[in-house]
């Protein structure tokens, strides 16, 4: 077990190196952020001044060594736009971000589970059918689109929920399906899947020829072994939720990393976007290791492959 968790952490530290690799490069196609900061008529020695004060003027191996370097001990730059410190910015919106992305977790688990081993249970029968429906409008329906329905149904005609701002329970419901809807649909999907295959081996006939209950047999002998499979997806919700973000964060104004993200790429920032990528694939590869863990706990073969 040992070994295999060296191995996946090796994996994701690699992953990681790569990605920050790309981002550095990718995040100055776009442009220098000079030209946002200094006005058209700005002159070559004001153009230096600038660069020479935000260390552009070196090569762009040498900015990333440097980077990299001030990364590791936790300092993420200051940021061309806001003029401040990047860590503080993030730490300052993260709070919003995690508390929207928890509340879309919830509702992706609350909802997909029970249904995805109901439908399974209820197979070729009109639940089915309803379930399949779901599964079909929820992976189907782009999240910003129907966030905007949601939005215009519930807060502007019947006025039940606030369009946008961050507050209580209220300013959660319409983002956090939005966010999360996707996530129900693929995850019902993988449990009714899962379940199928479960309740046709050996040992859950054998169960049944043995007369225990049948709700013992679904939810105790079999609803377990199940949850092997949409739980390796479940991990990568979490990861899926917070890059997602970035785009319901906009549509209902919500002040997390999501929104502050699309800001820094109107701005050329590099300093924040560089940083929100890294935060984004990190929190991805921490689910990933942590749910690979979780998985060969569940089934030891895992280990050996």
């Amino acid at each position: 077990m040992q070994r295999y968790i060296i191995q996946r952490l090796a994996q994701a530290v690699l992953a990681l190196v790569v990605i920050s690799v790309v981002v550095f490069a990718l995040a100055r196609v776009t442009g220098s952020p000079v030209d946002v900061l200094l006005p058209e008529e700005a002159t070559a020695v004001d153009i230096a001044r600038v660069e020479a004060r935000w260390g552009l003027d070196s090569p762009i191996h040498i900015q990333y060594i440097k980077y990299m370097g001030n990364v590791l001990r936790g300092d993420f730059g200051e940021s061309f736009r806001f003029r401040g410190q990047v860590s503080d910015m993030i730490w300052e919106r993260l709070p919003a971000t995690v508390q929207l992305a928890g509340f879309a977790v919830l509702i992706s688990a609350a909802l997909a589970l029970p249904i995805g081993i109901i439908v399974a249970v209820k197979k070729d029968t009109p639940i089915d059918t309803v379930g399949k429906i779901i599964a079909l409008l929820g992976q189907s329906l782009p999240s910003f689109w129907l966030g905007i329905v949601l939005m215009w149904i519930f807060a502007v005609h019947l006025d039940l929920l606030p369009t946008s701002g961050r507050g209580g329970i209220s300013h959660m419901i319409l983002p956090g399906i939005a966010l999360g809807w996707y996530n129900v649909a693929a995850l019902m999907r993988l449990s009714r899947s899962s379940m199928l295959e479960v309740l046709d081996t050996e040992y859950v006939k054998l169960a049944r020829i043995k007369g225990i209950p049948e709700w013992k047999v679904i939810w105790k002998h079999s609803f377990r072994t199940a949850l092997i499979v949409p739980l390796t997806y479940f991990g990568l919700i979490g990861a899926v939720i917070m890059t997602g973000s970035v785009v319901i964060e906009t549509v209902f104004s919500w002040p997390g990393v999501g929104q502050l993200t699309i800001e820094a790429l109107r701005s050329r920032d590099y300093q924040v976007v560089q940083a929100m990528v890294l935060m984004f694939a990190f929190v991805f590869l921490v689910i990933n290791l942590l749910v690979d863990i979780l998985y060969a706990n569940l089934d030891p073969r895992i280990r050996y492959t």
